[in-house]
């Protein structure tokens, strides 16, 4: 009759995790080039990361652009999106996880074609990654 042990997970996130699905759309830069462009569903959310369905593996350590559509509306009539950049943690079965070590939110058209989230410039991610590779 005696105890058990029973092995729990450590937890090693410093923040809470907030369980979110919303569209999420990126863009990965790996040595000064756009290696990917695609959108998903975010699984969970904090104020220092990001898990989310991508639609491939992504490049563990790249540079990443994400913008999610916030449930929120500005002044209850214009909807907004989180626009973050960060590094690919890990990415296995289309399953990515990213730090958020940048962040701000942004006002949003009602419609975004996809066609215009790939054209659109890729400079502010590309001075952010110069920045954080500089420091």
């Amino acid at each position: 009759m005696g105890l058990e042990k029973v092995d729990t997970p450590v937890e090693r996130r410093a923040k809470k995790r907030f369980v979110m699905e919303r569209e999420i759309r990126y863009r990965v830069l790996e040595q000064g080039k756009i290696v990917a462009v695609g959108s998903g569903k975010t699984l969970n959310l904090s104020s220092n990361g990001v898990a989310f369905v991508a639609e491939n593996d992504l490049p563990e350590g790249a540079y990443i652009e994400v913008s999610i559509a916030w449930p929120a509306l500005l002044e209850n009539r214009c909807p907004l999106q989180l626009v973050g950049f960060g590094r690919v943690l890990r990415s296995s079965e289309r399953t990515t996880a990213s730090t958020l070590e940048q962040y701000e939110f942004r006002t949003m058209a009602r419609i975004v074609p996809e066609s215009a989230w790939s054209a659109r410039s890729d400079q502010k991610l590309r001075r952010w990654a110069e920045a954080v590779a500089r420091s």
